[in-house]
């Protein structure tokens, strides 16, 4: 999604975290490279800190050599000795034989409920219990191309062309293996499906059967057809995989004048132009006023259970959800990170009542329906607080317009308003570090900072066009403990730059807007960025022209390129085999323009890729990505 084309919607401008410095120390806290050593913290924060060896705990060192950014191009660009290949595509059949996508796109929206769907986003590798050679490959389709999915583009319109661009959102389901040849594809099985944006799916947690959730097609309040906009992801210990909706306000039209909820999330009357009120009446607000309540949740779908309906988990909050990092706590209790990705938005944390019991399916299928929904303050000087967002609780009463605590999750981000949690630079992906269990989000960027939102110490530069990283370290290093420590790990952009809030303090390699944030089991940090197709090349970015991958040090703090994408995509998703020998990760919208959809009379006007001039349109794709020598995938 493009970063600088964000309706923003969180105007509360919250004076307890304007950063009250000097101008000429904010320009230091801005480009410092250790923040550590500034911070007066609170002292029990202070010890544990000291106790810690080093922030991180990364050993080995990266055995690759930086990709050159000489190396851009409409193709994929990795190190010496890494090779990929395409293993599923957008209109690939799910089942590996049929059906394929036609050259003209002309196939009928049956057809592609039976392929992958568009813009494969946040994915996980279920591996096979006996082999690391094969598994359950499950991925998200985050939205459509309409220039691009439609022979004629949005030109013909109508329920066809509808029900074809719902059914290529959602989430695809795929068994995957390494042939003989040493490709990895997509093959037949038990579990192969599709979830697409009119799948039947569950309501479960304190928001089920709730009146804000009934509509006249579902007076029960239980049952919604689809999910959609479904961004990052999670995956639980118990083995199932939670995707998130993030910008579905963009699907919903409402011709009248939006009550504040329906504001705050940004429904109007324009939406992102996908037309579908036209012919699906779901999503025409004036005529379904609760259809957009449905949306915007956490959804849990178990990959090896194709008859059971993915479930929104309502207990983890609505907003615009950009991943779901699962984590275990002390005391066995399940803990989810979540980032609200938008300007101004949110960091997100959920804690079970119960405990993770190994084994125990029937009790962990409930784990996420039973727990307390909680919103980050990033105070000053490094000092950290979860508030819970709990009916009854820091004045979120009937009184001041909460009514129960379902209307508190389901209008999550006006409790946070509420309560002054800190309005973050676009929190995306949360990821915590296998080992030390310390916490890492992905700040993408906000250039109304300083403006609509103030600088404060966890967002220190005004108009923050690269971004940056934050990680924080829980109290007792447990996950459910309300207080914490956090740092800016890295602040994007380059060094070199005489713009203040252009200048990053990274070591290694220079990025902009980090988005993807994953760390891999050894504990290599691997980052991902969005930049806008309306940015790269120019102002600001005008030495990157695509997007990239890098592995990060959590230690040293050094960023190295790993990989270039092709023109006009986006780097997102990642996993790995066990042994580290295959990396799995998307390529999203290879050939956007700088209007986001494309004019199907030139659909390769920017990309040829993956397909170059055997097909008619740049695909979206998951790629595989390996070592000649067989060795581990980055170290």
């Amino acid at each position: 999604m493009n970063e600088f084309d964000q309706v923003i919607v969180n105007s509360r401008h919250n004076e307890d975290h304007i950063l009250s410095i000097s101008p000429s120390r904010r320009t230091f806290l801005s480009t410092s490279v250790g923040l550590l050593g500034l911070f007066s913290v609170p002292s029990e924060l202070l010890a544990q800190s000291k106790k810690a060896v080093a922030w991180g705990g990364l050993t080995k060192a990266f055995t690759f050599e930086s990709v050159p950014m000489s190396q851009s191009r409409d193709n994929i660009s990795l190190p010496m000795g890494y090779r990929w290949s395409v293993v599923a595509a957008w209109g690939d059949p799910i089942n590996g034989k049929f059906p394929h996508i036609s050259y003209d796109v002309n196939e009928s929206a049956q057809k592609q409920a039976m392929q992958f769907g568009m813009h494969h986003d946040g994915c996980a590798f279920f591996e096979d219990a006996n082999s690391k050679t094969k598994g359950l490959w499950v991925v998200n389709h985050e939205y459509t191309d309409d220039g691009l999915l439609h022979p004629e583009g949005m030109r013909v319109w109508g329920k066809e062309q509808v029900t074809k661009s719902q059914a290529a959102h959602g989430v695809t389901v795929a068994h995957i293996q390494k042939s003989s040849t040493g490709m990895w594809e997509v093959v037949d099985g038990p579990y192969a499906r599709r979830v697409t944006g009119y799948s039947p799916c569950r309501v479960s947690g304190p928001a089920a059967g709730h009146a804000l959730m009934k509509t006249a097609a579902d007076p029960q309040g239980q049952l919604i057809l689809g999910t959609l906009n479904n961004c990052a992801n999670g995956v639980t210990p118990w083995g199932t995989y939670l995707t998130c909706e993030e910008n579905i306000n963009g699907y919903f039209v409402k011709t009248g004048e939006p009550t504040k909820e329906e504001a705050r999330l940004g429904i109007n009357n324009k939406g992102f132009g996908y037309r579908w009120q036209e012919f699906d009446e779901r999503f025409n607000v004036d005529k379904t006023p609760n259809e957009p309540n449905r949306f915007g949740w956490v959804v849990e779908i178990d990959p090896r259970n194709p008859h059971t309906a993915p479930t929104k988990r309502t207990a983890l909050g609505r907003f615009k959800h950009e991943g779901a990092e699962v984590t275990i706590a002390k005391d066995g209790r399940v803990v989810v990170y979540m980032g609200d990705d938008q300007a101004g938005e949110y960091v997100y944390r959920y804690v079970s009542k119960k405990k993770y019991l190994p084994g125990n399916a029937e009790h962990n299928a409930q784990l996420l329906d039973e727990g307390t929904l909680f919103v980050a303050q990033f105070g000053k000087e490094g000092s950290g607080t979860w508030v819970a967002l709990v009916h009854g609780q820091d004045g979120l009463t009937k009184e001041n317009g909460f009514e129960d605590q379902a209307y508190i999750l389901i209008n999550a981000r006006l409790a946070a308003d509420f309560v002054k949690a800190t309005p973050m630079d676009r929190a995306e992906w949360v990821t915590v570090h296998p080992k030390t269990k310390e916490v890492y989000v992905a700040l993408t960027n906000n250039a109304l900072r300083g403006d609509r939102f103030p600088v404060d110490d966890a967002n220190p530069r005004a108009k923050n066009s690269f971004g940056h990283i934050v990680r924080w370290r829980p109290q007792d290093f447990d996950a459910a403990s309300k207080n914490f420590y956090w740092e800016i790990f890295t602040l994007a952009g380059d060094p070199k730059s005489t713009q203040e809030n252009l200048q990053g303090n990274i070591r290694g390699d220079v990025f902009g807007s980090p988005d993807g944030l994953w760390f891999d089991k050894r504990g290599i940090l691997w980052t991902q960025t969005d930049i806008s197709t309306s940015a790269l090349g120019k102002g600001p970015y005008a030495g990157i022209t695509n997007n990239m991958m890098f592995a990060a040090d959590p230690v040293t703090k050094e960023f190295r390129r790993f990989l270039i994408g092709p023109n006009g995509c986006e780097i997102t998703g990642v996993d790995m085999t066990s042994d580290y020998k295959t990396m799995f990760i998307n390529i999203q919208h290879p050939g956007e323009t700088a209007s986001e959809r494309s004019d199907p009379k030139s659909p390769k006007a920017v990309s040829t890729w993956p397909d170059q001039e055997k097909f008619s349109r740049p695909r979206s794709a998951t790629i595989a990505i390996w070592r000649e020598d067989g060795k581990p995938v980055g170290a």
